[in-house]
């Protein structure tokens, strides 16, 4: 059999493999060497395939499909540092739990460190990274085809969070191969090519939540804190703190409804701390908390014991407190772990300083047209059965901080890493796999990073819209202490640009209101006329990150 269409059947089979594991989704960038990957991708009928010429973007635009899809996505990159490149959107997903499979082209053996064109040591790349890697060898009719299908099925069977990496060396020639020739490598599989199961299937074992003392436990104080997780989660989470009387701490992630919002101000009040500091119990559902002062006093609390639930494994709590870790669905461990109503709730005086500090909000941004004023209004923009996707830096922390987002409302972010790399990639990965109205809010310095996945955005089934907040750079370093005199230069970075030259680039449409009335009748267009727009506010400097240190010393002496 010749090189070419033995790479081809490797290919083919390689694919088919993973579509055996609820893979649909394959993101796609130009190269030579991936030829016979891209070709048979292409030519399976179960998948869809997405392009992008970028192959950074290209792995968050996978991230993003994976995010929103709940199903493994593959990425086909050339050989070279187009591999490299996927470093960020490995990094997210490891921590986050969204599963990849990068299927990485390579050069043959004899071709790596001797001086080859774009043959670079791509076996290990990833250092401990990938959650699972397989080296695969040189096409060859030596190797039997169950071999290579059933180290496929074994990697997926054991990927149940981040990502498989697959390097796949191919030699020339790549191009010119007669599909017919020689089919009996690929024949000796027998009927497993008329069905859709995998060759070697591997069950799931299924972890069992129920906690033994829950009945000695649900007599306690408990605190509720809500970090990372669905909206069904979201809403389960809130109903089952109300039903046991404990107070919920809730993230903007949470999609709980965030019933005592203002949290990271709030929680800077003496007061609030001395009432939670009597709690006995704290249960913490999801990851990635954001709020600086939430996280400061969970690193100090001293319960008696800390739970995490979680289905990411890891410890999962950098303070390292005395309790448990569930690693499970929050879904699974509250229909084990049922709520038992409380009388009264214990902590109520936290809704009165929720409600002072949300008044103290209000008064704050009242007519005002600000970063501050649009990250608390937020949800008057989302659009009805739709989505939001929030960046990274300030905008996520204003958000949380000063804004309140409906229960059950999907809300999606890159927060595992916390890097401005590739947000606008991630949109519209979710946006393709729900095919929902999205919204996505993200800063300037963010958007520059991630300029060329403007591409992405362009013609869509379903209206996008994407605010950027020109602050004029990284204004996240107004809050923290860094050196006043090199601020702006080694930290801010300010850029002085604007984004209407980078849509009409990119064939979008764009607007840079002035005025909240004008950014709603703009953002409720787009929805109605199933548009996508960039909408650039440009806002002064560090206002955003001023008003919420003003808020915070207003609402400690309240």
């Amino acid at each position: 059999m010749s090189n070419s269409a033995l790479n081809r059947h490797w290919a083919t089979l390689l694919l088919e493999a993973l579509t055996r594991h609820g893979l649909r989704h394959v993101c796609i960038a130009p190269g030579s060497r991936s030829t016979p990957l891209t070709l048979a991708a292409a030519e399976n009928h179960k998948l869809v395939c997405h392009t992008h010429f970028d192959e950074r973007g290209l792995g968050h635009l996978a991230l993003g499909l994976a995010k929103a899809g709940k199903e493994p996505v593959a990425v086909i990159v050339t050989s070279g540092t187009a591999v490299a490149n996927l470093y960020p959107a490995l990094i997210e997903a490891g921590l986050t739990g969204e599963r990849l499979v990068f299927l990485t082209a390579d050069r043959p053996p004899e071709l790596i460190d001797c001086g080859a064109n774009q043959a670079i040591r791509q076996t290990g790349i990833f250092a401990s990274h990938p959650t699972q890697a397989l080296a695969l060898p040189r096409p060859t009719a030596d190797i039997p085809a169950s071999w290579l299908v059933s180290s496929i099925d074994n990697g997926m069977s054991n990927l149940r969070q981040g990502t498989l990496h697959i390097n796949c060396p191919f030699a020339e020639p790549l191009y010119g191969a007669d599909a017919s020739e020689q089919q009996e490598w690929l024949q000796t599989l027998g009927d497993w090519w008329q069905g859709d199961q995998p060759w070697l299937k591997q069950p799931e074992a299924h972890f069992i939540a129920k906690v033994d003392d829950w009945q000695y436990w649900q007599e306690k104080q408990g605190i509720v804190l809500a970090g990372r997780m669905s909206a069904e989660e979201g809403q389960l989470v809130a109903l089952w703190a109300e039903k046991m009387g404990w107070p919920l701490i809730s993230d903007v992630l949470s999609q709980t409804g965030q019933p005592l919002p203002n949290a990271d101000l709030w929680l800077n009040h003496p007061q609030a701390q001395r009432i939670l500091a009597q709690g006995n119990l704290v249960i913490q559902f999801g990851t990635s908390l954001t709020g600086k002062r939430l996280l400061q006093w969970q690193a100090k609390c001293q319960p008696e014991e800390y739970w995490i639930i979680d289905p990411i494994a890891g410890r999962l709590d950098p303070a390292h407190h005395r309790g448990r870790k569930f690693t499970c669905r929050v879904i699974d461990w509250l229909k084990e772990n049922p709520a038992h109503p409380r009388q009264l709730p214990w902590a109520d005086e936290l809704g009165i300083w929720a409600k002072k500090t949300h008044e103290c909000v209000e008064t704050k941004l009242a007519g005002k047209f600000s970063e501050a004023s649009v990250a608390h209004q937020l949800h008057q923009l989302l659009p009805e059965h739709g989505q939001l996707f929030i960046g990274n830096s300030l905008i996520v922390r204003l958000v949380d901080a000063l804004g309140q987002l409906p229960a059950g409302y999907p809300v999606y972010s890159n927060r595992g890493a916390s890097g401005i790399d590739g947000l606008i990639a991630t949109t519209a990965g979710v946006q393709r796999a729900t095919n929902k109205p999205t919204l996505a809010i993200i800063g300037d310095i963010s958007a520059l990073y991630d300029l060329n996945s403007l591409a992405l955005l362009r013609d869509l089934s379903t209206p996008l819209l994407l605010i950027i907040v020109n602050n004029n750079g990284g204004q996240i370093f107004s809050l923290l202490p860094t050196p006043e005199t090199e601020r702006q230069h080694f930290y801010c970075m300010p850029q002085n640009v604007h984004f209407d030259h980078a849509a009409a680039m990119f064939g979008l449409k764009y607007a840079a209101p002035e005025s909240w009335a004008e950014l709603e009748r703009l953002s409720e267009q787009v929805w109605e006329n199933n548009e996508t727009t960039l909408i650039e506010l440009k806002v002064a400097g560090s206002d955003g990150a001023k008003c919420l240190q003003e808020l915070l010393k207003q609402v400690e002496m309240l």
